[in-house]
């Protein structure tokens, strides 16, 4: 699904890179990628949040994928990653991602998911293309927050099939994820990681 103007002014606003900062910093002092790791950022945006994987993780290659074309040509014409070699930014569809099975190393998606109307699919498919002890990092917003009295007029999200707190956390144990280190707020978001077994 893509962003509609309110969701786009709300992901390209100067605040969001540095909550992404923190994030990604946070997710790192808890779980680490090898050397030589290869990495795929699914819902990439205008590209704040690959720059930020690349300079804290380090990874020797990043995909960058996003469903709407205007975030991608923002993204590379992001100022600090149009010279990278290391960055791939494409369009593309989580609910059908162009991998062979066991690609990455590690998967980023951070406000994805709540925007997708398939999105055990598409947890699905992020989860194909992990190694065996890939990481997948997360930041996942919950109906309350997007879908209340003032939101649900303002921000476009799919009406059905939403997922809470435990709907999220079953979906990733069942599809062969180990939830590890994350901070909730069980009404409002989560963010963390986890590991495929």
């Amino acid at each position: 699904m893509k962003l509609n103007w309110a969701e786009r002014l709300a992901v390209n606003n100067p605040t969001r890179p540095l909550q992404q900062r923190l994030e990604i910093q946070w997710l790192k002092k808890r779980t680490q990628l090898g050397p030589g790791a290869v990495v795929l950022e699914v819902g990439c945006g205008r590209g704040a949040g690959a720059h930020i994987i690349k300079t804290t993780f380090e990874p020797a290659l990043l995909h960058a994928m996003d469903l709407d074309v205007r975030m991608i040509q923002k993204a590379c014409r992001h100022p600090s990653l149009k010279k990278s070699k290391a960055i791939f930014f494409y369009i593309g569809d989580v609910n059908s991602l162009p991998y062979p099975n066991a690609t990455f190393d590690a998967v980023f998606g951070f406000g994805l998911l709540h925007h997708i109307p398939d999105w055990q699919g598409a947890l699905a498919e992020i989860i194909r293309v992990l190694k065996m002890g890939g990481i997948y990092f997360f930041e996942e917003l919950y109906p309350s927050l997007y879908q209340n009295i003032i939101t649900r007029y303002v921000l476009l999200h799919p009406a059905g099939n939403r997922f809470r707190s435990r709907d999220l956390k079953v979906a990733l144990n069942t599809s062969g994820l180990i939830l590890g280190d994350h901070i909730e707020l069980k009404k409002l978001f989560i963010l963390g990681s986890a590991t495929k077994r």
